[in-house]
């Protein structure tokens, strides 16, 4: 089979942290919710599938949380467990990176070689503690838990260097690129061949 050429990610920018004193949490039937009444969690420069975001300022769900759906610009859905909790004090939605679309891997075609590259291109004003890198599964219907990191893909940015590429082997069924840390800038592109 030829190479394929995929775009995880076509421009992705950081998104100003998101606080209100009307955000909620709530698990019902395994559906775990983020929502509010007025503050705007969704939209034109707000999260949006994919986006991690870390909660803080809340008593029980400080963590970090991975938007798996947007129920409307009031509302997501997230891959993470939350504990229910009722809105009133001051929580914050901090921005600090995403999870691109799945791309199929050499294994979902069954191709022996499982030779992927990706070229990650980002903005000099990204920033240099921020960190992007491939994941791989080997399940066909991956869910947020068997996604791994792969090897040797990582790349972190400074001022001096915005593009760069790494070759990877793995029968991989799915692959897809994580960037975590991100405080500021843009992720311009990342490109996958396999």
């Amino acid at each position: 089979m030829a190479q394929t050429s995929t775009t995880l990610i076509s421009s992705k920018a950081h998104i100003t942290s998101i606080t209100g004193t009307d955000i909620s949490f709530t698990a019902t039937a395994g559906v775990y919710t983020i929502k509010s009444t007025s503050t705007v969690l969704t939209g034109s420069g707000k999260l949006a599938v994919g986006d991690l975001i870390t909660v803080t300022g809340t008593s029980s769900n400080n963590s970090t949380f991975t938007v798996s759906t947007v129920v409307s610009t009031l509302e997501i859905t997230v891959a993470e467990v939350v504990t229910t909790e009722t809105a009133g004090s001051s929580f914050t939605l901090d921005h600090v990176g995403f999870v691109s679309d799945k791309a199929k891997g050499d294994g979902y075609y069954s191709q022996p070689d499982g030779v992927h590259t990706v070229s990650y291109q980002v903005s000099a004003d990204f920033n240099a503690n921020a960190t992007i890198k491939m994941q791989g599964t080997l399940a066909t219907t991956p869910t947020e838990d068997d996604w791994f990191d792969v090897a040797d893909t990582t790349f972190t940015a400074d001022t001096s260097t915005v593009t760069s590429s790494a070759n990877f082997t793995g029968n991989y069924v799915w692959v897809r690129s994580r960037t975590q840390s991100m405080t500021a800038g843009t992720v311009n592109s990342i490109l996958l061949n396999s």
